[in-house]
């Protein structure tokens, strides 16, 4: 393999790359098609090349590393500390060579199709369910003023609307009762879609062997499960459970200086619909700890009376998260005992 590295930018239709040697001197500036990035890696000599984990960025991991190459996928907000002179395409691509030349940048595990069906499979849903209550919420607020008030839940909504369509005598003209009669079936469309997507996450928590598993962690049910597993990945990636933390923001965030330690909230970092529902997992549980007498439920309590409601959370999700990478990571099965 040369000891060469390739920085790649991705795009839609036109591609910059810039090689670099192993002190980092320039060799060659180039600017692809589209149609020739195959043509040219295809002929190129083993070598590493390194893009941004970016849109379209594990497709071509896979294409690239197929063809014989070592492919890095490197996060973009740390590819940007490399960045010098004015932003522009060859700038970038250079920038990207430099990061991985460097070596010290943790890289994003390309994800195979299976795991991007995954993650296409939330995306989907996830609007969905935002459709679903952004139309709920519009109509509430057109119904309030015409002077009618819906109460603050789906199944109310789901309620009053036939009796509100029903009922000649509430004001409502023709024109807004068509307007609503219209809103109402979509909703009935998106909820009828939204089953189904439930029904596909039921179906996979019962029959794959991992989230199978991981639906045993308090707080992970057929959703989380699904969405961690996309997310992780066969988490190799990390070498501990608390990379894996780390890497989906849950872990405080670090302002320390002169030998003082400063804490304050979580970093946020990584993917932030795996990090709700992880967190809203814990919350489940945590609400439910005062009534139970096992380990896990008595070091919740013991949180929460000492941090509070919304650190014990924080801290739940954290533990839930380490816990998960032990079941996927070393292909083991929660034990309630332990914690």
């Amino acid at each position: 393999m040369k000891d060469t590295i390739v920085g790649l930018d991705l795009a839609k239709n036109v591609f910059h790359l810039a090689t670099i040697n192993q002190v980092g001197k320039l060799i060659k500036r180039k600017k692809l098609k589209r149609s020739q990035v195959h043509e040219y890696f295809i002929q190129l000599e083993p070598c590493k090349v390194a893009m941004e984990a970016c849109a379209s960025a594990h497709y071509w991991a896979r294409e690239v590393n197929a063809m014989g190459h070592e492919v890095e996928l490197l996060p973009p907000q740390h590819v940007k500390a490399y960045l010098r002179g004015q932003k522009n395409d060859y700038n970038d691509a250079l920038a990207i060579a430099e990061s991985a030349l460097h070596g010290t940048i943790r890289p994003v595990a390309i994800k195979c199709v299976e795991q991007q069906d995954d993650q296409a499979f939330h995306r989907i849903r996830r609007q969905l369910v935002g459709d679903k209550t952004r139309l709920i919420n519009q109509v509430r607020g057109l119904l309030a003023e015409y002077g009618i008030v819906l109460p603050q839940s789906e199944a109310a909504f789901r309620r009053e609307i036939p009796a509100i369509l029903g009922d000649a005598e509430n004001g409502l003209t023709v024109q807004f009762r068509q307007l609503l009669d219209r809103q109402h079936q979509r909703f009935l469309s998106l909820a009828e879609e939204i089953a189904w997507y439930r029904d596909q996450l039921n179906i996979q928590a019962k029959t794959d062997e991992v989230c199978c598993r991981l639906t045993g962690i308090p707080g992970f049910g057929p959703v989380v499960s699904s969405a961690v597993k996309s997310w992780m990945g066969d988490g190799r990636q990390f070498n501990k459970g608390r990379d894996a933390s780390a890497a989906l923001g849950v872990v405080p965030r670090q302002h320390s200086t002169g030998g003082k330690e400063r804490l304050s909230g979580i970093t946020k970092r990584g993917d932030t619909y795996v990090r709700t529902l992880v967190i809203h997992g814990a919350r489940a549980v945590v609400m439910r700890a005062k009534s139970k007498t096992d380990p896990l439920s008595l070091w919740i309590n013991r949180l929460v009376a000492t941090r509070g409601f919304n650190k014990a959370v924080v801290a739940l999700a954290n533990k839930l998260v380490r816990i998960a990478w032990v079941i996927i990571a070393r292909n083991e099965t929660y034990k309630p005992g332990i914690i």
